[in-house]
């Protein structure tokens, strides 16, 4: 008699995002190259929360390349992040992870990887930025912390600039 080995169930790839992965999307009137160019460019202008400013990043757009800013609240308390860029498509994909030093040298405490997508709809842009977390507890703890008002109060920021005549 041949014994049965039971293969462990392997979750897929949408399954994982269900349980780790939180999501903005939106419609901007501006061309993606100018999305593009107002991400990559004015960041200092844009990131962060109404009331939230953001006196330094440091951004090297390329595999690799650096990613750190500091968010300063009104009551003068600062938010520092780092990490790298993993991937940046111009005009289409930008994705940084804080699970990387710059060197490639792994984070002792890796939090999320964020994908940005622009895709063209007719001259406007689809927006969807995606923040993809380690574990079930880093996505929710995000979640508490205020992620779709504070990354939504920042995509205002962005679609203020962009949208500017």
């Amino acid at each position: 008699m041949k014994p049965t080995i039971e293969k462990p169930a392997i979750a897929t790839g949408r399954e994982i995002a269900d349980t780790r992965e939180l999501i903005i999307t939106r419609i901007i009137d501006a061309p993606r190259d100018r999305v593009f160019k107002t991400w990559t460019q004015r960041f200092s202008e844009w990131w962060g929360p109404h009331g939230m400013t953001t006196p330094f990043y440091e951004m090297d757009l390329r595999p690799g390349g650096i990613f750190r800013t500091v968010m300063r609240a009104p009551d003068g308390s600062e938010y520092p992040t780092k990490g790298v860029f993993l991937e940046v498509v111009e005009n289409e994909r930008i994705v940084f992870t804080d699970a990387f030093d710059p060197g490639w040298l792994p984070s002792p405490d890796p939090f999320f990887t964020a994908i940005t997508t622009l895709e063209d709809l007719d001259g406007k842009t689809k927006y969807t930025a995606r923040a993809l977390h380690w574990t079930v507890e880093n996505r929710r703890k995000h979640e508490q912390m205020g992620f779709h008002q504070g990354w939504g109060e920042s995509l205002d920021r962005l679609i203020a600039l962009v949208t500017k005549v």
